[in-house]
């Protein structure tokens, strides 16, 4: 593992040389290199983390039941890739702020609850608020290992993975990556560039 350490200005609170800049290369088995950075501000205590993959592969998708023996399935997550627990109906797609992170099928959980807290806050309608209690306490009771969903992670670079004997591994089709967003902004040109 190769890691830097560097102190820099921050640019959230505007103190001088008290962020601390981490970045780490590690080869991940059975998946590549990975370059991690961390940003921690000791003054206003802002943090942010980032995966980004050094490798490209094929396109794929990972499928995993998420219950008692999975829970702890090692989850690399680009920042291209999306997420979906189709039972529940919940889907997170890539944007262009979007970042990737190392974790576990119960960390992917845990973050899908706080993502549906976040939103349960901002609904004003009865029905959106109970549905929304109902799918918490449902990924409460994946997190407990009670209740099993398939999660599955796709991405149209090959950069995410899931490291479970019990994970499912399929290429992408042309039509499938072409429907993935990517977080990237993507401009296309129509005509011909001689026109003026």
């Amino acid at each position: 593992m190769n890691q830097q350490d560097m102190k820099i200005d921050c640019p959230v609170c505007g103190g001088e040389r008290c962020m601390t800049a981490v970045t780490r290369v590690e080869k991940i088995p059975y998946f590549g290199e990975i370059m991690e950075s961390v940003l921690i501000c000791e003054r206003c205590n802002y943090r942010s983390t980032d995966i980004i993959c050094l490798e490209q592969k094929e396109p794929s998708r990972y499928i995993i039941e998420a219950g008692e023996d999975t829970l702890n399935a090692r989850v690399v997550k680009s920042q291209s890739a999306t997420i979906r627990i189709p039972e529940l109906g919940l889907k997170v797609e890539p944007g262009p702020r979007s970042a990737g992170y190392i974790s576990n099928i119960e960390g992917v959980v845990e973050r899908f609850e706080t993502a549906l807290k976040t939103a349960l806050n901002l609904f004003e309608d009865d029905e959106s608020k109970e549905k929304a209690s109902k799918i918490l306490e449902m990924l409460h009771e994946v997190r407990e290992g009670v209740r099993k969903v398939t999660v599955i992670i796709e991405d149209p670079f090959g950069q995410s993975f899931v490291g479970h004997p019990l994970a499912l591994k399929e290429k992408l089709s042309e039509d499938e990556i072409r429907s993935l967003k990517t977080g990237f902004l993507v401009f296309e040109s129509e005509g011909n560039d001689d026109e003026d």
